[in-house]
């Protein structure tokens, strides 16, 4: 029968079909982003993606080794600090054309990185982890941060969670 697919024909087309359209790794991501941005001519997002490529082969080279998507979004998690540090240090020097462009590469790269936590999940979350752990004071604050920071890599910063986690224990 030629109009029909078998089972053998139909497994073979969605094995190629699933190995042909895998998602994209965040690294193939970032190099089809700065194509498209070079096609289009957008001056900042080009410079941003190629400013995180350069920082993730740069990183490669040192390790000697290719990055896992972890590693990429540490990177990433990396430049978005410099650029939101960046951003105040200009504002501070009445620079606002420069805070501006610092902004707008900040978001452009935060849309690589995983949706962020809201604060209300974190300070829930924050207090579950005293509980759990029976914290009392800043005496237990390393305990709290290291079940926290590993579980919030990337869609939390950082700063904030210890800002809350101090909030609670003091």
């Amino acid at each position: 029968m030629s109009g029909s697919i078998d089972k053998t024909s139909l497994g073979t087309y969605i094995f190629t079909f699933a190995r042909c359209y895998k998602p994209m790794s965040l690294k193939e991501k970032l190099l089809s982003n700065m194509k498209e941005a070079m096609k289009a001519k957008d001056s900042v997002k080009l410079g941003t993606v190629r400013s995180v490529i350069s920082a993730v082969k740069n990183q490669e080279i040192e390790l000697k080794k290719e990055l896992s998507e972890e590693e990429i979004l540490t990177i990433v998690s990396r430049e978005v600090k410099k650029r939101k540090e960046a951003s105040v240090l200009y504002e501070k020097g009445n620079r606002p054309e420069l805070k501006d462009k610092e902004i707008q590469e900040m978001k452009i790269l935060q849309t690589y990185l995983p949706e962020q936590v809201s604060e209300k999940d974190l300070r829930r979350r924050i207090q579950e982890v005293i509980a759990e752990t029976g914290a009392e004071g800043m005496k237990d604050f390393g305990k709290i941060m290291k079940t926290l920071v590993p579980e919030f890599k990337g869609k939390a910063d950082n700063g904030l969670i210890k800002e809350l986690a101090n909030e609670y224990l003091n």
